[in-house]
């Protein structure tokens, strides 16, 4: 194989590369994680859970309906060819946007669901597992 040119070689490492680095400790690997801790076992009201899919529900409603009003409008009312034009491209745009949007939303719920089922049965192992080791 070959070797890398000199130049090619960084002894100092990046910002970026610094950041792929995995954490060494437990307490650091919980904090960067993305997911809820299962260190902490605060429980968290429904509200705090579906907020996000609710959020996105009602948005993509609320275009979906937009999307509805424009096309029904572009097809009804007599307007010149211009703008005739705009809503009939406008109207099926904001119908799908919010169609997906809706969808979304509405296949994140039992992904939810389902994760929530896992963390309580992790958090039933952990407690199994340490009453066992602690013996």
């Amino acid at each position: 194989m070959e070797a890398l040119p000199k130049a090619l070689e960084v002894e100092e490492k990046s910002p970026e590369s610094k950041d792929l680095l995995p954490s060494q400790t437990a307490s650091s690997l919980c904090i960067s994680s993305r997911s809820e801790s299962v260190w902490t076992a605060t429980p968290r009201s429904n509200w705090e859970i579906y907020r996000k899919p609710i959020i996105i529900m009602s948005v993509g409603g609320a275009i979906l309906l937009f999307g509805v009003v424009i096309t029904c409008l572009a097809y009804t009312l007599n307007l010149g060819d211009m703008s005739l034009k705009v809503l009939k491209m406008v109207g099926p745009a904001f119908l799908s946007l919010g169609l997906m949007m809706l969808v979304c939303g509405l296949v994140w719920v039992p992904i939810i669901k389902k994760k929530q089922k896992q963390r309580q049965k992790s958090v039933f192992f952990q407690n199994l597992k340490s009453f066992f080791l602690n013996r």
